[in-house]
């Protein structure tokens, strides 16, 4: 699924047009990014929560010569599901 199937499927659910919907996405997709952005932990309920984690700097091997390289510390966003989530997956 991507984005303009969830605006479709808003779209019909909520008697919607699907460029309103499909502004919608765009609009909820944009607030979580800047949210992550800001350090923000952001948390849905009964769907769960993406964090901002940091991975410091390490030591890393080129695989094609062997060489040592030094791999830059980052941030990564992590989605962690609730329990509702699982247990649709899970049957």
């Amino acid at each position: 699924m991507n984005n303009s199937d969830l605006a479709d499927s808003l779209a019909a659910s909520n008697d919607l047009s699907k460029g309103d919907a499909r502004k919608l996405v765009d609009a909820l997709f944009a607030a979580i990014a800047d949210a992550a952005a800001a350090g923000e932990e952001i948390s849905v309920n009964g769907f769960g929560k993406f964090k901002v984690k940091a991975s410091p700097a390490r030591e890393g091997r080129n695989p094609a010569s062997g060489a040592i390289i030094q791999i830059a510390a980052s941030k990564k966003l992590t989605f962690a599901a609730a329990k509702a989530v699982k247990d649709k997956l899970n049957g």
